[in-house]
């Protein structure tokens, strides 16, 4: 099993608000990213490279998350402020992953401004299963080129990619959930969540928190 880090969600409550405070903070640039109609929400995209990317994610309508196991956890983690959400991987065997965790993966997808659609499968996103310093799983199933980090925007900060997640949780049940598979993520204490993302530049890591 392949397993790798393909995006980090960062949850907000407003998505002009956090992608000008990426940009004015950390110097990275985010583009939009188009809206989950299954969830409620939409997203912007930082991209990194072809297979990296962060995300910023936010509620759009209320209606539809409310609804949603998803949509009710990005209020739930919004509820105090913003904050990270989730750690994904990219799984080059999703169904094995899968039946390991008795997890079912589901196709996704979400059209961008442009009318391009990008399309995915992805298990245990919004699992009870998976709690807060779990990662969840994707494949992407659209066009070669169309991994969100595949456009690299012009970061002011130079950033290429993702060094390190730091994760408050069980450092053995991550192993075990992710099948002990070789990923640079460090454990703290703490309640159980995302805390913080490293980011190469040229001129060194920038925390993002």
């Amino acid at each position: 099993m392949t397993l790798r880090i393909d995006h980090v969600v960062y949850a907000t409550g407003d998505l002009d608000a956090a992608a000008t405070r990426f940009d004015d903070t950390y110097g990275l640039t985010s583009t939009p990213g188009g809206i989950h109609p299954r969830w409620g929400t939409a997203n912007r995209i930082i991209a990194l490279g072809e297979a990296c990317y962060l995300e910023l994610i936010a509620i759009v309508d209320p209606v539809v998350a409310a609804r949603s196991a998803l949509g009710r956890a990005i209020a739930d983690r919004t509820a105090h402020g913003d904050r990270w959400f989730a750690l994904c991987v990219g799984d080059d065997d999703i169904d094995a992953t899968a039946e390991r965790l008795g997890l079912v993966p589901e196709p996704g997808s979400r059209t961008l401004p442009d009318g391009r659609e990008v399309r995915w499968r992805a298990a245990g996103i919004d699992d009870p299963l998976r709690t807060p310093e779990l990662p969840f799983f994707i494949a992407w199933t659209g066009e070669a080129d169309g991994h969100p980090g595949a456009r690299r925007a012009a970061h002011r900060s130079g950033a290429t990619d993702v060094a390190w997640v730091e994760i408050a949780g069980d450092a053995a049940r991550f192993r075990a959930w992710t099948g002990d598979a070789s990923l640079p993520v460090r454990f703290v204490g703490g309640d159980a969540g995302v805390l913080a993302v490293g980011v190469r530049t040229p001129e060194g890591e920038v925390v993002v928190r």
